[in-house]
């Protein structure tokens, strides 16, 4: 069924006029005829009576209008909520602590809009955005596909920390404090630890390293100018970079236009 032909349907039982349909639809008085026409034959169901002075609907055709009313409705209303739509971020937990809560409270404070923000690691969140989960993500993983689009938005660098001095050719014999099972402390070690600690917060493992339960390798913007840190550089890893990724939009909807104001602001 041609959505055409139930446009002049519509049309053409509002006005009770092919002419006046044909007006408003911008075509010929007899392509509206035609399509409505088609309309009956694909349904095998005649809806309106013809005659050279008045049109005259069905019991059928005006059951039919009734729907596609209750459906233009319908589709109204889905597409105005759509503009207020909540929005699922997911997010790197350091990211969020230590940079992203000043853009979401500019977000806030500029639109109205519910937001959801989600932490987790990088593959949770790629499996997400690709999944339908998250509207955005924001990682160190920056991946272009049929479906997805990452932008760069700035540089990120890691060190190790401590309570004290560390020899980092033994990086194995020191208790692991780690975020997940791909913890840059993976990489940098040839040897698993021989004890590890698994915490899905930032701040809990810069406590857990404050208080000489073990070492850690964190973003360097997490720690402020006055931390009591030992800290190492890092030689082997590369700097890693944080990507927002969105789907594939050809036309950008509204909360992305919103963010990408407050993140070029920042």
């Amino acid at each position: 069924m041609d959505y055409r032909y139930l446009k002049a349907f519509t049309l053409t039982a509002k006005y009770l006029s092919f002419s006046k349909a044909a007006a408003e639809l911008k075509i010929a008085q007899s392509a509206v005829s035609r399509q409505v026409k088609l309309l009956e034959e694909s349904m095998n169901e005649e809806l309106i009576i013809r005659s050279s002075k008045k049109v005259i609907l069905t019991k059928k055709a005006k059951d039919l209008l009734k729907s596609i009313e209750h459906f233009e409705v319908d589709v109204g209303e889905i597409f105005e909520k759509n503009q207020d739509k909540p929005i699922h971020i997911g997010i790197l937990d350091g990211l969020l602590v230590n940079w992203f809560n000043p853009i979401l409270a500019k977000y806030a404070q500029n639109y109205k809009r519910d937001i959801y923000v989600h932490v987790a690691d990088s593959p949770a969140l790629r499996r997400g955005i690709e999944d339908g989960v998250y509207d955005m993500i924001f990682s160190t993983d920056g991946f272009q596909s049929d479906l997805t689009s990452s932008l760069k938005l700035f540089e990120e660098k890691f060190v190790i920390i401590s309570k004290e001095e560390i020899n980092k050719k033994k990086l194995h014999e020191y208790t692991w404090i780690v975020f997940s099972e791909l913890d840059h402390l993976y990489k940098l070690s040839k040897k698993a630890p021989t004890k590890k600690i698994v915490v899905s917060s930032l701040e809990s493992i810069k406590a857990l390293v404050k208080h000489g339960v073990g070492i850690a390798v964190v973003p360097d913007h997490t720690l402020s100018k006055n931390h009591k840190f030992h800290t190492e550089p890092i030689t082997g890893l590369k700097n890693m970079n944080i990507y927002m990724t969105t789907l594939s939009y050809k036309n950008m909807p509204p909360f992305l236009k919103e963010f990408s104001k407050i993140l070029q602001a920042n």
